[in-house]
């Protein structure tokens, strides 16, 4: 298990049981890809878990795959309906929340922007407007993403301090959605003495994601069928990581503004500056960590299409820093991982146990580390 460069300074262990065992937290997105990883986390810390969403929208479903609905006190409900948010809230007493819902694609934002403003931006904000009333909300974590920067394309990685924008209503809604976290924060909740924070994550894979135009969703369905796999820009970079990297960062956040609310505020969490690469070569390695022979792994580039980003890099110190939160699984570790995550439920294993064996290998890898430094 490779750790990025300078990753072993402050490095945390992550996840400690001993906070979060009993804790109330309510998790909206929980029955998405990267909401179910983190659901499924919670209850093996021992949370008392919530979950506010709309009905998985993929089949199969990770959510499904891992029996959530015996796990996690569902409310299937829609973020963009004020009434419906605020009778979740008042049902979960959340100490803490961890906000995911969202319409999370560049290319569905094209086809209804309406619709990804109303979700990334009013549902953010019914949400908090909800835990205006809760007494006993304590750490809130909005997540939004590494597109909400105003992006020249220079190559420089960014903070947290760099202009908000977006091209894409995707990017866009997310950046106000930022601006709208902040106000409730200043305005509302930092007086009654809940700690927000947003973070913002780089592309994430992992076992478990079938949503459509995201790459190693759409290699695996082309490859297992024998067919190319269709990709837009093979030449645009992106900070892959592994579903956990940004998990775990999360939930540390969380817990640092348990006690430190001083701490609120945005935080990027990505891979290494160093730690990047193109489409193409995301799917070369993919292509060996599933065995593949070179007929069945062809892929076909897409002409035209609407502006998406070709270079995005995200600036990791804020997190190193004041989290603890440095890389584990640099970016050919993590898709190799995430293509045997497939490659092995395909061949009859369950995904809870592929979960399991992913958490423990992660919480090993970050204890090594820890030791070492």
């Amino acid at each position: 298990m490779a750790v990025g460069p300078g990753a072993l300074e402050d490095l945390v262990m992550g996840p400690d049981p001993r906070f979060w065992r009993g804790k109330r937290v309510l998790l909206t997105g929980h029955t998405g890809f990267k909401g179910a990883w983190l659901a499924l986390w919670l209850r093996r810390l021992g949370a008392e878990v919530s979950g506010l969403a709309l009905p998985p929208e993929t089949d199969p479903s990770l959510f499904d795959l891992l029996a959530l609905p015996a796990l996690v006190d569902s409310a299937f409900a829609d973020i963009r309906r004020p009434a419906e948010v605020a009778r979740a809230v008042r049902k979960a007493r959340p100490e803490i929340v961890l906000h995911l819902a969202a319409q999370p694609l560049v290319r569905a934002s094209y086809a209804d922007p309406v619709a990804t403003y109303e979700t990334n931006v009013m549902g953010t904000v019914h949400m908090l407007e909800a835990l205006r009333g809760e007494p006993d909300v304590r750490s809130v974590v909005v997540v939004t993403t590494d597109k909400v920067y105003r992006n020249p394309e220079t190559g420089r990685p960014f903070t947290e301090d760099d202009p908000l924008g977006g091209h894409d209503p995707y990017s866009a809604s997310k950046a106000a959605c930022e601006i709208a976290v902040a106000s409730y924060r200043d305005a509302f909740l930092r007086a009654r003495g809940a700690a927000v924070a947003t973070a913002r994550a780089g592309n994430v894979i992992g076992g478990g994601d079938w949503a459509a135009d995201r790459l190693i969703p759409d290699a695996m369905r082309a490859w297992s069928t024998g067919k190319a796999v269709v990709i837009r820009n093979p030449q645009a970079v992106r900070p892959w990581q592994h579903v956990l990297e940004p998990l775990a960062g999360y939930l540390a956040l969380a817990e640092t503004l348990w006690d430190a609310p001083e701490r609120a505020g945005a935080y990027n969490f990505g891979p290494d500056a160093g730690d990047m690469a193109t489409v193409a070569q995301v799917l070369e390695i993919a292509k060996r960590a599933y065995g593949f022979a070179e007929h069945e792994t062809a892929y076909h580039v897409e002409p035209g299409g609407p502006h998406e980003a070709q270079l995005l890099t995200l600036d990791n110190g804020r997190a190193r820093a004041v989290l603890g939160m440095a890389p584990l699984w640099r970016m050919e570790e993590a898709v190799s991982r995430t293509v045997r995550w497939y490659r092995d439920l395909a061949r009859g294993q369950d995904a809870r146990s592929l979960c399991d064996a992913d958490f423990a290998q992660f919480t090993a890898g970050r204890e090594a580390a820890c030791s070492a430094s």
